[in-house]
């Protein structure tokens, strides 16, 4: 009997194991081998809460919840706390573990919030590669409230397949990230190698034509060459600059200063707070402030921009302002440039918000705030 069980339990991890190996999409992953686990084990409900390094947490993946779970879009599941959450965040979850009663359920139950399906009790598993967690996974049945050790030793060898399977996603995706940046590396090199030098040659080729030029049309056109070939090479090395930024390997604020310098802007930037921040928070600072500078640049008529960042309270404040010409622009209509939707777009994808406000003759202001 006892081998025969051990048996189901390995054809249930490899089963397990081939879903995880399947996808790069982490909830779409989840929700798979979450709706396999119960299937295989018999249980009738679950749910994965990603937890991070700061302790906030999301509901990643959910199977088969109660009414007073799943009421209002899961909104009971997605904020508050709840004893197995408070015992991850102390490190007191280690392993598989029985949860007396689920606090959720219990508050649904003592407010009259829906029904519960007779489901009041869960096992709680760490999601962990190594020593690094991920979350936890929590699973339960109506009227079941203990699990013997059996359960929770299946329970934790799937909880550390999910782990293996996050660690090896989060690996893939900072593999695809730096492969990026080379390949955006490399281009920059190709640019600046072979088309700004073409372009400097024109330039130079150009003004010594207008030296030698013995009528005024002719000297004319070649001066305009240059002139054209200036503003091609300028556009050149900006183009370059936002492939491959100079300065930022010194950190954000110098990377600015130096794109300011080169587009010929006179910025005033003012930081508060500590600036060790993800390198996805500090590229999204570095592509904004570059499209805020080239705006200016191109269409305020002024020279002077401003950019102030402030962190404090797990929340990060980029503001910029130019007292320029302006824009007519009402808050909720749809952007009037591509380069503001994409400033909007990169916020939004790192959970945060973007707000503009522009008149005509009163300037721009842009201020996004970005959780950290």
């Amino acid at each position: 009997m006892e081998a025969e069980s051990r048996l189901q339990e390995l054809g249930i991890l490899k089963e397990i194991a081939e879903l995880l190996n399947k996808g790069t999409e982490t909830d779409e992953i989840l929700s798979d081998v979450l709706e396999k686990l119960l299937g295989v084990t018999g249980l009738k409900s679950g749910w994965i809460f990603l937890i991070g390094g700061d302790g906030t947490y999301r509901l990643a993946a959910k199977k088969n919840l109660p009414e007073a779970l799943s009421r209002s879009n899961f909104a009971p599941m997605c904020a508050g706390e709840c004893w197995c959450i408070e015992k991850y965040r102390n490190g007191r979850l280690s392993k598989a573990t029985n949860i007396m009663e689920c606090k959720r359920l219990e508050d649904a139950i003592i407010n009259n919030l829906g029904d519960t399906g007779e489901l009041t009790h869960h096992a709680t598993v760490p999601l962990r590669a190594g020593d690094e967690r991920f979350g936890i996974l929590n699973v339960g049945s109506p009227n079941k409230l203990h699990f013997d050790q059996e359960e929770l030793a299946l329970l934790e060898s799937v909880a550390l397949q999910i782990g293996t399977s996050l660690k090896r996603i989060e690996l893939a995706r900072q593999e695809r990230e730096l492969a990026l940046t080379a390949e955006r590396n490399r281009l920059a090199r190709d640019l600046h190698d072979s088309v700004n030098q073409l372009l400097f040659s024109v330039s130079l080729t150009a003004k010594g034509g207008a030296s030698m030029a013995k009528s005024d049309e002719v000297r004319e056109t070649f001066a305009y060459i240059q002139e054209l070939t200036q503003e091609a090479l300028n556009e050149m090395r900006a183009l370059i600059w936002q492939l491959r930024p100079q300065g930022l390997e010194n950190g954000i604020v110098s990377a600015l200063r130096g794109y300011a310098q080169m587009l010929g802007l006179e910025l005033d930037i003012q930081v508060k707070g500590v600036l060790n921040l993800p390198g996805k928070i500090e590229e999204a600072i570095w592509r904004i402030g570059q499209e805020s500078m080239a705006n200016c640049k191109k269409h305020s008529g002024q020279t002077k921009i401003s950019i102030k960042i402030t962190v404090k309270q797990k929340c990060l404040t980029l503001e910029i302002s130019d007292p320029g010409c302006g824009f007519h622009y009402l808050e909720g209509n749809e952007l009037p440039s591509l380069g503001l939707k994409s400033m909007k777009d990169r916020v939004e994808a790192l959970g945060g918000q973007l707000r503009i406000v522009s008149a005509v003759g009163q300037g721009t202001e842009l201020a996004a705030q970005i959780p950290v």
